[in-house]
């Protein structure tokens, strides 16, 4: 269901769950054994921590007086990521004015990518990672 560019809304007095349908395919990337476990971990966790991630709550007071990040950060985004679909999401992202907030971001599209990058590239995302983490050792090697 979220591994599109496109997702289905919710509307008034629907629930998201209200939009899936059963007999749906998974994507290619993902097996019945990993959703099973998907499952598991949230009948045990429940669902509500992933709904209150940072663009989810948008328009909230936050008590952070100044919420910048100033140290290296990575990004890594599918280019069919449906989070370039919410208002001003794909502006702010692709002409820097993200960097506002996090000002030594960079940022690795993925052209096939959609928001579950990690699950449909695992290796190439791994190579990406360890490539920042290399260039950002103590170290320096």
């Amino acid at each position: 269901m979220f591994s599109k560019s496109d997702i289905p809304i919710a509307k008034e007095n629907q629930e998201i769950m209200d939009l899936v349908e059963p007999s749906a395919p998974l994507p290619s990337w993902m097996t019945e054994e990993e959703f099973a476990a998907y499952g598991a971990l949230y009948e045990k966790s429940g669902f509500q921590t992933a709904l209150q991630v940072p663009y989810r709550c948008f328009g909230e007071k936050s008590s952070l007086q100044d919420p910048k990040i100033e140290l290296p950060t990575l990004l890594i985004m599918g280019e069919k990521d449906y989070v370039f679909k919410m208002p001003g999401m794909e502006d702010c992202i692709r002409s820097g004015k993200v960097k506002v907030y996090t000002p030594n971001l960079e940022i690795k599209y993925m052209p096939e990518g959609s928001h579950f990058v990690q699950e449909q590239f695992p290796d190439e995302v791994n190579q990406l990672l360890l490539s920042f983490l290399s260039s950002h050792s103590q170290s320096g090697s």
